[in-house]
């Protein structure tokens, strides 16, 4: 029989991140709660609430390869949480002269909350790295092809001309946001929760400043004074902020998969033996790493959902509202690191066909260009006139099949027909593309995203 505690998931295991994933591993939950009472029996000891030598026989006896883990999880099917049965292996582990001095003044969701930011720093720290890995990514292609002209669509119609770095500029923008809040979310979680029972801190006696203090020099980690047991704000700002970067990455995914349509083909994703091959149609090369970071997104956006629901913890203690957590915050820090990591490999490998977009720019008898021709046209006949002509001669194009440009010299007034004397190219109509990925790449580069970098 499988004695597995971890179920399988095939998402994960297809585009997981196996640092993130040792970050919430079994050991490392365990070896984060003993970290806190490791450096909670030190800051007491500092404060005389036991003993030095009580403190240092609680370091050399709270290691994870101590503790018996299936007794743990056995122990704590009974009493719910995870706390008070690891305390008790801790303290038998004790020499007998220092047995009663761990966990001190502290409460279950004291020792949790704090491991807790433990593991979300370290992840904070991982999917930042990733960011930066795949940002870059991300500014070197959109510098790559800031010439790279291709039809913007807009509800997905051809609308007017953009270039394909100008489009990767919007995402590196996106990038550049999150990484800035990520290192906000980071901020907001990395705090000790020494609060005890009910928020007062009673148990920890008068000295309870200094004990945090200590607690979170040793762990690395902020100070807060006042209660957060059930003020799960800042937890949910880094669950939603996490669940927004794999957003993103889903969009990237959908424009891949989008674009490399047969009928578009202006992107693919990377090539190989089987890659993306169906099991039946030997034609096809699924965009499987697009569909992965549209799956991840998916779960995600219910996760985070879930969050909403832990602010409503009533009294001073969650009744249930804390549980959903403990499932949450592992599976959102694991899909954004999967995410990012697949986008950044997914840019790694992504082949533009420039000539492809080129000629789809002159399908539909170049109608892409029309708001360009109202544009041109606008000073001499009015913008409102101009729009009706180059709408007119829209129509004809289409029922007719000659040219954008050939339909709006026929629908003009003889007098304006030296405005138009050749055909209006996609390249004269780009607006600020060029500056916009410079600006882009120049923010994303200095790790700022506002009118200071432009």
């Amino acid at each position: 029989m499988n004695t597995d505690r971890r179920g399988f998931d095939l998402l994960t295991a297809l585009a997981g991140d196996p640092a993130t994933a040792g970050i919430f591993a079994e050991r490392s939950m365990v070896d984060a709660f003993l970290r806190v009472e490791v450096a909670l029996a030190a800051a007491e000891a500092d404060v005389d609430l036991i003993t030095s030598g009580d403190a240092e026989a609680i370091a050399a006896a709270a290691r994870v390869e101590h503790i018996d883990l299936d007794r743990l999880w056995a122990d704590t099917r009974n009493v719910g949480y995870p706390i008070l049965p690891l305390v008790r292996q801790l303290d038998a582990l004790l020499p007998e002269k220092h047995r009663g001095t761990a966990h001190l003044g502290a409460t279950t969701q004291d020792i949790m909350d704090s491991g807790l930011a433990l593991q979300l720093v370290a992840a904070c720290d991982r999917l930042d790295q990733l960011l930066a890995i795949a940002g870059g990514a991300l500014a070197a292609a959109a510098a790559e092809h800031v010439d790279t002209v291709l039809a913007a669509r807009t509800h997905g119609q051809q609308a007017v001309p953009t270039t394909w770095g100008a489009k990767l500029a919007g995402y590196l923008g996106e990038f550049t946001r999150h990484r800035s809040r990520l290192g906000r979310a980071r901020h907001g979680v990395g705090y000790v929760s020494l609060f005890g029972a009910g928020g007062t801190s009673a148990a920890y006696g008068p000295r309870i400043d200094e004990i945090r203090t200590g607690v979170a020099r040793r762990l690395r980690l902020r100070v807060e004074v006042v209660p957060r047991h059930v003020a799960r704000d800042a937890l949910v700002e880094w669950g939603t902020t996490v669940a927004a970067i794999t957003g993103t990455c889903a969009r990237l995914g959908r424009e891949v998969v989008n674009l490399s349509r047969n009928e578009i083909s202006e992107v693919t994703e990377r090539a190989g033996h089987h890659r993306g091959a169906s099991s039946t149609m030997p034609q096809k090369a699924n965009p499987i790493s697009s569909e992965i970071l549209v799956g991840l997104a998916t779960v995600s956006g219910a996760l985070a959902s879930a969050l909403l629901r832990t602010m409503e913890a009533g009294h001073d203690r969650a009744a249930g509202e804390w549980q959903a957590e403990w499932q949450v915050f592992p599976q959102l820090a694991g899909n954004a690191a999967a995410a990012v990591s697949t986008a950044g490999e997914l840019l790694g490998g992504l082949r533009v066909d420039a000539d492809r977009m080129r000629a789809n720019l002159a399908l539909d008898h170049g109608l892409v260009m029309a708001e360009a021709y109202m544009i041109k046209l606008a000073p001499a006949l009015g913008r409102e006139n101009a729009h009706d002509v180059v709408y007119a001669a829209v129509r004809a194009a289409r029922s007719t099949g000659v040219t954008l440009f050939e339909a709006v010299r026929e629908a003009l007034p003889e007098q304006h027909r030296a405005l138009l004397t050749a055909p209006l190219s996609p390249d004269s109509y780009l607006g600020e593309t060029a500056r916009l990925v410079e600006v882009a790449v120049a923010r994303w580069h200095f790790g700022r995203d506002d009118e200071e970098v432009s």
